[in-house]
This record gives structure tokens, C-alpha cells and sequence, in this order.
């Protein structure tokens, strides 16, 4: 089996290798703690998609395995949302993603606060590591975001000098994300039957992107204020004694 490896050594001789999986490695299938994560997850997609972010060389995923190899034992995470900007294949139904050895570093990590034992926040060096650990000490992810669905606050951390950052939002209390040329923020409403706290994006105009129910949404608002406006108009002709269905056409 061909194996790409990148070597590198702390303090504590940390060995981090960057190797495909064996095919009789079983990954932990973690359960979804909330059934609105995936809806939260969703709808981060579903925007990039409909403005045409999204490209083929690009990895969008949630709930997905990110794999690593740490003095030779295979770590994987699965972040409930992440963004890869370009992999070396394009895998139609790809599972797992081990960094380096596939294509770039995740850009950006995503975790929705769930975990009463502050999983999220897990700094654990040992075996097996924790998440905060797993994306800045190992992968060394540019961005870390923790998201309260419930609450709705966002935490926003950057890679600096090897340790994430916590960094403050703009005055319109959104986070620029420079590898993906678009703001992050919260947004407050209802989707799928679930009226709360959402994570959206905006571009560097600071317009929303859409969801397709808000498409449609506006849509209908359009057709209705253009039949209005007809019908205001047929409502004039007649109070002028003009038939609108027996207009006369123009010559040429």
C-alpha cells in the first residue's frame, strides 16, 4: 500500500504521520447528539450551493471522518461541519479524508456545542486526543468555530503562532473568512420547522446568502407585486373608458 508521509516532532516527540487508513480499520460512528445538527449543517451547504460557491475540487462535509496518524496509532475525528478547499480525486462517495496525504488541511472546522462534557473545548495530548487538541495541535486547522444552537453564541478562533486565537466579529457582528472570501454569522429565524439560532453567510458586499425557501419566498413576493401593479393599471384604463382586454395594437 502507498503510503505519503509528512513527519514532524515537538517537544514531546509527538510523531504525526499522514497515512491512508487500512482497509479493516473501523471508524467510531459516533452518534448525532441533536437532531438539528444536521438541519444546521445543511443549510451552511445549501447556501454556498445556490450561489454557485461551491466547486469540484472542493470538500463540504458534516459529520465526516478527518484522519490523522500520531506515533503510529490512526486518530479520526468527525467535525460536524468542514470545508476543504481543494483535494487531489474527486471521490463521489468518500468517507473518510486524511489531510496532507488527500489534498489541503481543512480551511475551516465547525462544531455545534453539544457535548455537556465540553468535548468541543478538549485539549487531551494522550490517546486518544482531544478535539481542540486533534485541529490545532495536529492538523493545525486555520479556523475553529464553536456554535450554541441554543444560545446562539459563536466562538471564533484563528490559528496564531500554533495555538487558536479567540477573535472578535466586525461591527455587524460577522467573522471574515479570507480562505473562503465570505463572512460568517449568526442569524436568528425559522428553516425546516426549526425557529432558532442559524450559522449563514455573507459575501463581501455583506448581502445574506439565500436559502432556496427564501428564493422562492421572494419569488412569489415579485409575481405578486406584478399582478398588482396589472391590475392597478387595468383598474386605469377602465376608470378611463378604456377596454383592456380591446386595446388597440400598434402599427407598424
Amino acid at each position: 500500500m502507498a503510503t505519503q508521509i509528512s513527519e514532524k516532532k515537538s517537544s514531546t516527540e509527538m510523531v504525526i504521520t499522514w497515512e491512508a487508513l487500512p482497509d479493516d480499520f473501523q471508524l467510531e460512528n459516533e452518534p448525532v447528539e441533536n437532531t438539528g445538527q444536521p438541519i444546521l449543517a445543511g443549510a451552511l451547504r445549501e447556501s454556498l450551493e445556490i450561489v454557485g460557491f461551491i466547486q469540484p475540487q472542493m470538500l463540504i462535509a458534516s459529520n465526516f471522518g478527518l484522519c490523522a496518524t500520531i506515533n503510529g496509532q490512526f486518530i479520526a475525528k468527525a467535525p460536524d461541519w468542514l470545508f476543504v478547499p481543494s483535494v487531489k480525486d474527486i471521490i463521489t462517495e468518500r468517507k473518510i479524508y486524511t489531510p496532507n496525504l488527500e489534498g489541503d488541511i481543512p480551511a475551516v472546522v465547525i462544531e455545534f456545542l453539544s457535548d455537556t462534557e465540553g468535548g468541543e473545548y478538549s485539549i487531551k495530548p494522550t490517546y486518544p486526543p482531544g478535539k481542540w487538541f486533534f485541529y490545532e495541535r495536529i492538523l493545525q486547522v486555520p479556523i475553529y468555530v464553536i456554535f450554541d444552537p441554543d444560545g446562539g453564541l459563536l466562538e471564533f478562533y484563528q490559528l496564531e503562532n500554533g495555538r487558536y486565537e479567540l477573535k472578535q466579529p466586525n461591527e455587524n457582528g460577522l467573522n471574515w473568512i479570507n480562505s473562503m472570501g465570505l463572512f460568517l454569522g449568526t442569524w436568528r429565524g425559522e428553516k425546516e420547522g426549526r425557529n432558532g439560532y442559524w450559522l449563514r453567510w455573507w459575501d463581501e458586499a455583506g448581502n445574506l446568502l439565500p436559502w432556496s425557501v427564501e428564493l422562492i419566498s421572494q419569488e412569489r413576493q415579485r409575481a405578486e407585486q406584478e399582478r398588482q401593479e396589472k391590475e392597478r393599471l387595468r383598474e386605469y384604463l377602465i376608470s378611463q373608458g378604456i377596454d383592456p382586454d380591446n386595446l388597440p395594437t400598434a402599427t407598424p
